[in-house]
């Protein structure tokens, strides 16, 4: 079976062209089920909510904690802006959010030295239609096409365990400025990838902004006046934490 595949991917930018890849390197997971993950979900607290405290924001992620290092998954959506027509478009699309952190002790990471990597739509469908095995690798790079370009490239590979059991996830933050080189490497379970691939079905029309486009029409059927949802922007974002 064929194995690939290679994406070259700026920021905002994402070239078409596959490139075939061998795995190389692939550790021994003889560990891989010594730990295990957990859902995180944080949420403005009930009590807040009838006091009238409540934000309207919601936080809720997908973590897996391993021996070396943490990941976890998050979706952050996209901010529109309006036209002068009244309408609205897509300002700045969605990402889900990668944050991986080093294990300091037994079940302790230290969250000021996460690195974060952005999946854009694209990438996400990537990860989606992996085979059992098939591996992939994207490329960022912010100031691509700048006189500061490879000053920061982040590199996010993903492939099988040996036994087939499951993914590595594998991250390389390299800084020529800070001279700094980043790697983490988080084992994720057969079962493990199973909740993120489904989460980013899920997800992947909210993220586009295509839930927006859709809802209008639903509550036009419904017989309510057309509403557009306004969003702000997360700071959190791969380049900007």
């Amino acid at each position: 079976m064929m194995k690939f595949s290679r994406f070259w991917l700026p920021r905002n930018q994402l070239a078409s062209k596959f490139l075939p890849e061998k795995n190389s390197n692939i550790k021994e997971a003889s560990w891989f089920s010594n730990y295990s993950s957990r859902f995180g979900i944080s949420t403005a607290r009930s009590d807040s909510i009838k006091h009238g405290n409540y934000s309207g924001k919601t936080y809720a992620d997908f973590s897996i904690f391993k021996g070396k290092a943490a990941l976890t998954v998050s979706p952050v959506l996209p901010t529109f802006s309006r036209l002068d027509s009244g309408s609205s478009k897509v300002d700045r699309r969605g990402v889900v959010l990668l944050k991986f952190m080093p294990a300091i002790g037994q079940r302790k990471y230290d969250p000021e030295k996460k690195q974060l990597f952005a999946l854009s739509a694209t990438e996400i469908g990537c990860l989606i239609s992996l085979g059992p095995a098939e591996s992939c690798e994207f490329f960022h790079d912010p100031s691509m096409k700048s006189s500061l370009e490879g000053q920061v490239k982040k590199t996010l590979s993903v492939s099988p365990v040996p036994n087939g059991e499951g993914y590595f996830f594998n991250l390389t933050v390299m800084n020529s400025v800070q001279k700094t080189n980043d790697r983490f490497s988080v084992p994720v379970a057969k079962a493990e990838f199973a909740v993120v691939r489904a989460a980013f079905s899920f997800i992947l029309p909210y993220i586009m902004g295509w839930d927006q486009v859709v809802k209008p029409q639903l509550e036009s059927v419904e017989g309510e006046r057309p509403k557009q949802r306004e969003m702000r922007p997360d700071p959190d974002f791969e380049w900007e934490r």
